[in-house]
């Protein structure tokens, strides 16, 4: 993977090539251009990953992406209520501010993962801004049904990886999810699942020990600024999303043990144009593990909505 060129925001423009930073709100927001193309803004997930897992370097190919650096991690400022405060609408509000800071009307938007959440609570809310949405490992749901399918599939694998030496760090990691503390609680906790959430790991194990070492995560709270929980449910736009008159592509991995298939055809079935991709030999990560694949589906969803 090309490490992205060390530029500011300069007269040459705000989607110039490089790493840019502009302030949103009051406070930091960073962001980096590669590629050509239609622009896509690309949310990472977690909350609290930081971006550079979601490089995509074939996609670069065929679009301009755009890589947030969400607030509270990386380059661009926390919070002054951090921990907490890091709501679905906050993210949503820095991702309407970067898109007029890039002077475009219109602008494909990839979540992954939590960033999903976001991409489509972004569709929602702002459907005219956006030339389509990309929803890859996502759900329209969380809850207590979403939260036993993933119990129910770390049994499964626990029972399958019963005499590999990394399956105990990854019940460590999960049982441990809901105590973490700081940065790096987080970012070990996100080494820790990979070899849950992949399929591509176990054949590769070298490969993905360099991945894994460059995985970093920063502790933020998806909670009210003063740190008092949100209104249950934390997630059902299942309503709204019948009513989505935008574009969308839905990825999911075959394998993917907390956001796969089940969840992406729910959303397939709710958004009225959608279209769904499905890779056969991916978990969580497909952009990494069949990035040939991935970046095809992308790139052709584009071909087809982009005007």
């Amino acid at each position: 993977m090309t490490d992205i060129p060390a530029a500011r925001t300069t007269p040459a423009g705000p989607l110039a090539l490089g790493t840019h930073d502009v302030e949103i709100d009051g406070l930091n927001q960073r962001y980096h251009v590669a590629g050509n193309g239609p622009v896509c803004l690309a949310h990472p997930g977690g909350p609290g990953i930081w971006y550079d897992y979601l490089r995509m370097p074939e996609a670069e190919k065929h679009l301009t992406m755009v890589y947030v650096e969400p607030v509270g991690t990386g380059g661009s400022d926390r919070l002054p209520s951090h921990p907490d405060g890091y709501t679905l609408d906050r993210y949503v509000r820095a991702l309407d501010g970067l898109r007029e800071h890039l002077s475009l009307p219109r602008v494909y938007l990839l979540g992954h993962s939590h960033g999903g959440f976001v991409a489509q609570r972004y569709a929602i809310t702002h459907p005219d801004r956006l030339a389509g949405i990309i929803l890859y490992a996502s759900s329209a749901r969380t809850g207590p049904e979403w939260a036993a399918a993933a119990g129910q599939a770390l049994e499964k694998w626990a029972a399958q990886h019963a005499g590999d030496p990394e399956r105990k760090s990854v019940l460590t990691a999960w049982e441990t999810a809901a105590s973490l503390a700081d940065d790096e609680d987080c970012t070990r906790a996100v080494r820790g699942l990979i070899p849950f959430y992949t399929v591509g790991y176990w054949q590769d194990k070298r490969t993905w020990k360099g991945y894994l070492e460059s995985l970093r995560c920063a502790y933020v709270r998806e909670t009210n600024p003063d740190g008092s929980p949100l209104q249950a449910p934390f997630l059902d736009d299942r309503e709204a999303l019948r009513a989505l008159t935008v574009p969308a592509l839905i990825v999911a991995g075959q394998y993917d043990p907390i956001l796969g298939t089940r969840w992406g055809r729910e959303l397939a079935g709710l958004i009225p144009d959608s279209t769904v991709a499905e890779f056969a030999h991916s978990g969580h990560l497909a952009h990494l593990e069949q990035p040939a694949e991935f970046a095809d589906a992308v790139s052709r969803f584009a071909g087809k909505t982009h005007r």
